[in-house]
């Protein structure tokens, strides 16, 4: 069997980034875009409207669609790649059941209100078996997919077979994929590590320098890896590209929005004055909240999650919170 009809479901960066990658194996793709008018000029210029415009396409190769039945009707494989915060919102207009797709989730985010990585979402809400959950996860900035430079993702399901003819369809000579059966924890790896990265923005923007950027992603990824053993006991390497890379890439980039955005709080901007300036999702905002909302359930010790989540949602002084962050810290 193989990947059968695919579908790009999200009509933003990191979806016109997978588009281009999938369309390197295959021959045809099928996308879903809510807006028709992103639709129509996508098709006239030959390149995404409003995301990733240097990146041209051959229009004849994929079949565009505002109607997401039609769609999820049509294709087997669905790669959603919608920003958590719209993900329910994208599917209350759904009416064909997922039960029988292969599903995708590029998201990395949680899903507000529900409080639930996008798996367990689709799990839960969706019906969708185990073996038909996949999560694209690894330190994979759309813009450098763009530009064709070297990149490596990892293809979580507990399917081994889906999970390796999955990651073969998305490997190419700028892109390296490997497997691994960890879905929840390099959902929840993706998620912190949005938090980390704010957490990063907002020192970067107090003056903190290289040298205590160094000692926070070490404190962060021991905080993860605490989280994970806590809500999800298996094996794991946290090291691994998918967790740590993962966490390294948006926590120093200038491609991470997560980190622009904490960047604009540490220099003393409103979270929404922030948010109107960006222009785009940062998903760890959201992220800080839904995480904290959880960790009230394990009770594992995430002093950067707290701090993050004081500065954002109880408008305590970034100045003051990071002070006594570092107070913590050894």
């Amino acid at each position: 069997m193989n990947n059968g009809k695919i579908a790009i479901m999200g009509g933003g960066s990191w979806a016109t980034a997978i588009a281009k990658i999938v369309l390197e194996k295959a021959d045809h793709i099928y996308w879903y875009m809510r807006k028709q008018e992103t639709i129509d000029n996508f098709r006239r210029l030959e390149h995404n409207p409003s995301y990733l415009t240097s990146v041209h396409f051959d229009v004849s190769r994929i079949t565009f669609s505002a109607d997401i039945n039609e769609v999820v009707r049509t294709c087997d494989t669905l790669i959603f790649v919608t920003p958590s915060p719209y993900l329910k919102n994208h599917l209350k207009k759904l009416k064909v059941r997922l039960t029988d797709k292969f599903v995708v989730t590029a998201i990395k985010g949680i899903v507000p209100d529900e409080n639930l990585v996008c798996s367990e979402f689709f799990r839960q809400i969706y019906n969708v078996p185990d073996e038909n959950l996949a999560v694209l996860g690894g330190p994979s900035h759309a813009e450098e997919v763009a530009l064709g430079r070297l990149t490596y993702l990892t293809v979580g399901c507990t399917d081994t077979d889906k999970a390796a003819r999955f990651a073969e369809l998305i490997a190419s000579s700028y892109v390296k994929t490997k497997t691994n059966s960890d879905v929840i924890g390099i959902e929840y790896a993706s998620v912190l590590k949005n938090v980390y990265a704010i957490a990063a923005g907002i020192c970067n923007g107090l003056k903190y320098g290289d040298n205590f950027q160094s000692v926070l992603m070490a404190n962060a990824v021991q905080e993860m890896n605490r989280f994970l053993c806590a809500v999800y006991p298996i094996p794991r390497n946290v090291y691994d590209s998918v967790y740590l890379g993962d966490l390294l890439v948006t926590g120093y980039s200038n491609f991470s929005r997560n980190r622009v955005f904490g960047t604009m709080i540490g220099k003393g901007y409103s979270v929404k004055s922030a948010q109107i300036e960006m222009e785009m999702i940062a998903e760890g905002y959201y992220g800080t909240k839904c995480m904290k909302d959880i960790n009230r359930l394990y009770h594992v010790n995430m002093p950067i999650l707290d701090a993050v989540y004081n500065i954002l949602y109880e408008r305590i002084s970034p100045a003051i919170e990071i002070k006594l962050l570092t107070d913590s810290f050894r």
